[in-house]
């Protein structure tokens, strides 16, 4: 007997051979094999795009990342005297207004001499007014005198002379003594012509190359104070401009000579960013072109620069060897931009990146 079905719809009961017991076979392709074809095909155009992309990529040039550094104007403040640093009322990192007071040098042996020059220079000053005022009117009286005396001496030595004479010609007086009576008249007539010529210089006063001689000491006194009183201000050290203490080369009592740097300063107000390039890479590059760089130190933070300088170092970079086949050493050029806006923030010291592509 026949086992029968029933239909979902509640109808007459199917024999179990009418539908055939099992779902016919078509003649078709079998399960799963058209989805299989089309995850192979994926694959594949994947795996393509993926070494194209690659091969595009290898082919392409790519950018060097330049490193580059902070830096400002340093003011190397050195001495010009010599001494012991008495004071030093600034400390590293504080800033400094132009004109403030750094370093005060202590320095004995100037002041001493300071003292000196000023004790000369009014000796000198005197001795012009005494030449100034002329002869004094006693000292020309003391002149006249002396010509009286002489002429007495004179007139002495004439009556000696006189009376030798007549004895040596009547034998009486020996030739020695008439030789000793003529030495004397001699020597009288002469004393009475330099009397006469005394009184004579001390009623014309002193002459103009005498007031010159005098000035000139006068003169030379007051450079010796002014030199003096330069190296007095020079013991005060002071800042040339506005700017920042960064380094201190002189501590408290240290003895320091002239051109020996005490501090050094720098100016935050003038910051660029210098960069260190082979010659086959500035090419194209040109002072006033714009690029943008990254501060690490400042969150990666993008800073647009204008190139400024672009200089030869002289040493070379070293990268690129001589060989034989011709080619040379590379030299290597500093680029010097500074930031297009202030940035307050940037430091010396501070380390900055840029993508390099042939100068763009």
């Amino acid at each position: 007997m026949s086992e029968q079905l029933q239909s979902p719809e509640g109808g007459s009961d199917i024999p179990k051979e009418a539908s055939g017991g099992s779902r016919p076979v078509t003649g078709g392709s079998p399960p799963g094999h058209r989805p299989s074809r089309a995850a192979a095909f994926i694959v594949i155009v994947t795996v393509a795009v993926i070494v194209g992309l690659s091969l595009w990529y290898l082919v392409q040039p790519q950018p060097l990342l330049v490193q580059g550094e902070a830096d400002a104007t340093r003011i190397d403040i050195a001495a010009r005297v010599d001494g012991r640093v008495g004071e030093r009322p600034v400390e590293r990192g504080q800033n400094v207004a132009a004109g403030q007071v750094l370093v005060e040098i202590d320095n004995p042996e100037i002041l001493s001499k300071l003292k000196d020059a000023e004790a000369q220079k009014a000796i000198a000053v005197a001795d012009l007014a005494r030449i100034d005022v002329g002869i004094r009117q006693e000292i020309v009286a003391q002149r006249k005198a002396e010509i009286a005396s002489a002429d007495a001496n004179l007139t002495l030595a004439q009556q000696t002379y006189d009376r030798t004479n007549e004895l040596a010609g009547k034998g009486v007086a020996s030739t020695q003594t008439l030789n000793e009576a003529t030495a004397s008249l001699d020597v009288a007539r002469r004393s009475l012509e330099q009397a006469k010529l005394a009184y004579d210089e001390a009623v014309a006063g002193y002459t103009k190359e005498e007031r010159g001689v005098a000035q000139a000491s006068v003169d030379k006194a007051a450079a010796a104070i002014a030199t003096l009183n330069t190296q007095v201000n020079e013991m005060t050290v002071k800042a040339p401009v506005g700017a920042q203490v960064y380094q201190i080369g002189a501590e408290l009592g240290e003895y320091v000579s002239p051109g020996v740097p005490l501090l050094s300063l720098v100016d935050l107000n003038d910051v660029w960013l210098s960069f260190d390039l082979r010659e086959d890479l500035v090419k194209g590059l040109k002072v006033g072109d714009k690029l943008e760089v990254r501060i690490p130190a400042l969150g990666d933070r993008l800073v647009p620069i204008a190139v400024k300088t672009i200089a030869t170092r002289g040493e070379y970079s070293g990268w690129r060897a001589t060989r034989a086949t011709g080619d040379f050493d590379l030299r290597t050029f500093e680029v010097r931009a500074y930031p297009i806006e202030t940035i307050p923030e940037l430091r010396p010291g501070m380390s900055a990146y840029l993508q390099w592509s042939g100068g763009r």
